[in-house]
């Protein structure tokens, strides 16, 4: 087990993560890329690198055999898989050993019995750990689900055998919408996991998701290091993990804990993991998964603990026992991690892609904060992989006290060049049933379909678009006006929204801007590279700028607002022809529902595109009939590519 350098087979902010501790323990490390990670920051980072390929995965980070033959070529002795990709494929672990190599995680039969979801419910239930009720069949016709889901009754999940993290797997409520889902789930377990096998659970309404960190060495001992609450979920994917749990008790955190140590015993595991229940309105809880991995929300258990897991992980790798007994664990204060996604949330959490133009997250580091990161100013932001490029974690005294702390970190460290969630994610603690601990995993998705104010969209108020003025008006090197004190009209778009002003730039910085008939004064006292300091209505402020081209990108509590002078040539309709069904953003054609010479009709779907783990449907504008599918099912488009063409009734 001796070993001296990792290679680490994954890519952005975890590959980063890892790296740090084992670089701080003295290994040597190796990263890997693809075409599209040829300049990501783990790379530069890493002792050495190799490339593997093309930028999808399937030809890059899940080619296990390149992952192996690039530990070969640099000399790593150990393989660290981080999360997701490979990261719980037995196949690959087993192929690691067989190489001579160390595999970073669980021996490949634990991640066999947990990753077949209905063999370790099995397993569970013989261990003596409570589950929810479901199908486990070997039977997996779609005649059979069908008639086990009508016996278990609805609400329901119907979710991939070998699933996690939220992909293949689908909400049922009604019968209706039964045989979609079946078909959805199959096709992403597919593409996600290769495997398309399916179970059935029974949904815990309103429940809570508490997942307990595990750590087990090769000498028998299993421990359990207490628990997250990972509630706070949009589309089964989580949005905010925190610990401890606002409503776990002591003798529940002992209960839940004494189960996931019984759980990792069942089948033999070695190394960090992660036990996942679902708690129920009467406090009962039920065993969901185990996965058999590191999770993305570990840095909250390594606040509340004062431990690294990595640290751990490689210690147990190496051949070491634990470092602490049960007994010796503690944990102190109360720790909140979101997750920064390039996704808007405000359109359905449709993922973006793009350049990164600010992210500066050093410049907001402070005692009790902690930013996990893969991406750099220049970096772009693909379709290729997870929508996830950062992670905020807070650590405080008391909840309150985290809250507080997140909340400033998400409005100093901006990221600049392409809509994120992180208006979001501010908007999110604030909010009334996140401070009060109320959250179900329901909750969010509840939210957006009633109309909650936390899915406005925010908008500029007079002072943003009053400071955007000013910064147009007084830009070095922007264009000369025939009077540079005389007052002139000023026309600014953001977003949809445009707004007319009449701007007069003064001495000092100051610029007068009258604004919907209203008069206001602002004035700019120091233009930075990526700052503006400012008065405005007697108090001086600060918000980052940074302009791209002609356009200035200017954020203010922890949102982005993009202004622009509009063309002063006519500009195309932006309206959607309906003839033309277009790609929403660059991804892989999951499914095409039409062929040529079908007739359709108004709102019916068309294609399904597949990108950085949402599966979006394409449907018809207007009813007609298909004269062409420009695509073909597994191919990559890009964002606005021709899908399908019309020809409308």
């Amino acid at each position: 087990m001796t070993f001296d350098t990792i290679l680490i087979a994954n890519r952005g902010e975890i590959a980063c993560r890892v790296i740090r501790t084992a670089r701080a323990l003295g290994y040597r490390t190796v990263a890997v890329f693809s075409d599209a990670d040829a300049g990501a920051p783990h790379v530069r980072q890493a002792d050495a690198a190799v490339h593997l390929g093309a930028s999808p995965a399937a030809e890059s980070y899940l080619n296990a055999v390149a992952l192996i033959e690039a530990a070969k070529r640099s000399g790593a002795q150990a393989i660290h898989p981080g999360y997701g990709f490979l990261s719980e494929n037995a196949t690959f672990a087993q192929a690691c050993l067989d190489a001579g190599l160390v595999f970073i995680g669980p021996p490949p039969e634990a991640i066999r019995a947990m990753g077949d979801k209905a063999q370790a419910k099995r397993r569970m239930h013989d261990a003596g750990v409570p589950c929810a009720p479901g199908y486990l069949g070997e039977a997996q016709d779609d005649d059979t689900l069908r008639t086990e889901a009508l016996k278990l009754g609805f609400p329901l999940l119907v979710k991939a055998v070998a699933g996690g993290g939220g992909r293949g797997m689908r909400l049922v409520r009604a019968e209706a919408g039964l045989d979609e889902a079946i078909a959805g789930a199959r096709r992403e377990a597919r593409s996600a996991f290769r495997d398309d096998a399916l179970m059935l659970e029974r949904l815990i309404e309103h429940g809570r998701h508490i997942e307990i960190q595990v750590f087990a060495d090769a000498q028998g001992h299993v421990i359990h290091l207490g628990e997250r609450d990972c509630s706070a979920q949009r589309r089964r994917q989580k949005v905010i993990e925190e610990s401890p749990s606002p409503v776990v008790s002591p003798a529940l955190r002992e209960a839940m804990g004494r189960h996931a140590v019984a759980a990792a015993r069942a089948v033999g595991y070695v190394g960090a993991g992660t036990v996942e229940f679902m708690l129920d309105q009467a406090g009962r809880h039920f065993f969901l998964e185990m996965n058999t991995r590191l999770q993305v929300e570990h840095p909250v258990t390594e606040c509340v603990t004062g431990l690294d897991l990595v640290e751990w992980q490689l210690r147990v790798a190496a051949g070491e026992p634990l470092p602490l007994a049960q007994e010796q664990l503690a944990m102190h204060g109360h720790a909140i991690e979101v997750r920064l996604y390039a996704e808007d949330p405000y359109a359905g959490f449709a993922p973006q892609t793009g350049t990164v133009l600010h992210w500066r997250p050093q410049a907001a580091l402070q005692p009790g904060l902690r930013i996990d990161h893969g991406i750099a100013e220049g970096s772009v932001v693909s379709p290729f992989y997870d929508a996830m490029v950062a992670k905020l974690i807070a650590q405080g005294r008391d909840r309150d006290d985290a809250i507080r702390r997140l909340r400033a970190a998400l409005a100093a460290t901006p990221l600049l060049g392409l809509k994120n969630n992180a208006r979001f994610l501010r908007d999110l603690l604030d909010h009334p049933t996140f401070r009060r601990g109320e959250t179900t995993t329901a909750w969010l998705d509840a939210a957006q379909a009633q109309g909650d104010a936390l899915y406005a969209p925010p908008a500029p108020g007079d002072e943003d678009w009053c400071l955007a003025a000013a910064a147009f008006a007084l830009r070095e090197g922007a264009p000369q006006r025939p009077d540079s004190v005389a007052a002139y009209d000023l026309v600014l778009g953001c977003g949809e929204q445009r707004k007319a002003m009449r701007v007069r730039p003064g001495e000092g910085g100051r610029v007068q801007v009258t604004l919907a008939g209203a008069s206001h004064a602002i004035r700019l006292i120091d233009a930075g590279e990526t700052s503006l300091r400012y008065e405005w209505r007697g108090v001086q402020r600060s918000a980052v700028a940074r302009w791209r081209g002609e356009e200035l990108h200017l954020a203010r509590d922890a949102h982005e607002f993009v202004f622009a002078e509009p063309s002063a040539l006519p500009q195309t309709a932006a309206t959607r022809d309906p003839r033309r069904a277009l790609a929403p953003v660059a991804g892989v054609v999951a499914k095409l529902a039409v062929k040529e010479g079908d007739a359709v009709e108004a709102g019916q779907p068309l294609a399904c595109i597949e990108a950085m783990k949402m599966e979006m449907w394409v449907s018809a504008g207007a009813a007609g009939r298909v004269v062409r599918v420009a695509v073909g099912e597994g191919r990559q488009v890009a964002a606005g590519a021709l899908l399908v063409e019309l020809e409308i009734s």
